[in-house]
This record gives structure tokens, sequence and C-alpha cells, in this order.
């Protein structure tokens, strides 16, 4: 029977990525039959070995992967104390234990990724890798090309954190800007931020595309399972990306 690294296996029951993994792994919380394992590079029988994680039973799970198109209104959680109307109303019960990859806040709409493959998930939004999520977005004002190029060299959101981004203006005129922007980071209402930096206020903004996955074909509120092939090629783009970084 053949046997599998224990990260990869830990990494495969869905609770985490195997860097995230390793961790555990070196700090002891890790069995296997019983027995704390601390080596990264021990194999497991995945049909006939016991495997916790700090204290919890895991088995391999299967895989989901879904893209959602988010209306505004809701927010990106599976709960909230406010009880505030979240994805999850919208989504039915055999996909609630899927998780979704980054948020976008109540009033913006567009692409959520949603699955419980824990390492994609790392992969998609671990800072030291730049994976590109591209917007459109509409502000209320006509932007001169001097606010443009300072919002694309980096702004000031809150102390410390710089944010930029690459702007492409679709459509101005007196009264409104519409532009593609794309964000190689992921910081909480970085666009919003940026724009009221300048003193613009965003009255629309939609994500249409994360890393390979795009919200081609979609109506809001509707979810749809990505093929083989795009899981393939957004994993193949994320290997890249690792490699390039």
């Amino acid at each position: 029977m053949p046997k599998i690294r224990i990260n990869k296996f830990i990494a495969s029951s869905g609770i985490c990525s195997r860097r995230e993994a390793d961790e555990y792994i070196e700090n002891g919380k890790v069995k296997v039959n019983g027995k704390t394992v601390k080596e990264p590079g021990f194999s497991v029988d995945d049909k006939k070995d016991k495997v916790e994680v700090d204290g919890k039973l895991i088995k391999p799970v299967k895989l989901d992967y879904y893209k959602f198109y988010k209306p505004a209104g809701y927010i990106t959680t599976s709960d909230d104390e406010k009880g505030r109307k979240t994805i999850y109303d919208l989504l039915p019960e055999n996909l609630y234990h899927l998780k979704p990859v980054g948020r976008l806040d109540k009033d913006s709409t567009g692409l959520i990724i949603l699955t419980n493959d824990g390492e994609l998930i790392n992969q998609l939004t671990h800072p030291s890798v730049k994976i590109p999520k591209i917007y459109l977005v509409r502000v209320d004002k006509k932007i001169p090309r001097k606010d443009l190029e300072l919002i694309s060299q980096g702004v000031e959101i809150e102390k410390g954190k710089i944010a930029y981004a690459d702007i492409t203006v679709l459509e101005m005129d007196s009264e409104s800007t519409t532009m593609r922007i794309t964000l190689f980071q992921g910081m909480n209402r970085q666009i919003r931020k940026m724009f009221e930096h300048f003193g613009y206020e965003v009255k629309s903004l939609k994500r249409i595309q994360h890393a390979t996955i795009t919200l081609d074909g979609m109506k809001r509120g509707e979810f749809k399972q990505l093929k083989p092939k795009n899981v393939k090629e957004l994993k193949s783009y994320l290997s890249k990306a690792q490699n390039n970084d």
C-alpha cells in the first residue's frame, strides 16, 4: 500500500495548508497511532494509520471547488454576531462546509472562490505570493491624472500600511470615473480606503477575477462548481507564482 507524507495527509483533510501542517508537526501536535510525530518527512498509510491533530482524529476528505457571484447586502462569513445576512444564506446546505477565499465587504459584489482545500486557500491569500485580484470600480467624481498616479504609487491607508494598485481608466465624465483595478495585496477595504484618502467615494465595486478564475457568464447570487480543468489551471498558475516569488 503506497504511503504519503504526513503534511500532505493533514492538508488533504482540508483543515490547513502543508506549511501549517509542518508547524503542527514541529510543535508536537500531531500523533500517528497514538504516538507523537515530529518529523515532517514521516509517511502514513491513509487507509490504516490513525492521525490526530491537536487531539482530533482527521481523515482525507473530498475537496470541492466553487465560484460564487456575491450580491450586495451580504457579508462574507458563515456566521455573524449582529445577525446580518451572510453569503451562506444564499448557498445550499451541502456547500456550508466550504470556506471563502478572501472577503468582499457588505456593499461590494462579485467573485468569491469557495473551497475546503486549506492548502489552496493559503496559496491564494498568503502575502508572500502576489496573486492578482481584478475589480471594476466606479467613484463619484472625475479623477485627475495626478491622483491616479499617487494611488498607483502607494497610499498609507493605516499607520504603517501602504496600499497600491494598478489602475486603468475605462470611462470618465464630470460626475464619475470607472476603472479596472488590479490588487496584489489583501488589506481590509483596501480600495475604498485608498480613494477615501483623496476624497473620493466608491459608488460600486465588483471583483471580476481572482488568479485564473473569472466571473464570466455568471449572474448575481449564482454559484458554479469549477471544472477539473479550471482547478488544474489554477493550481498550475499558483505553483508557478510561488516558484517565481
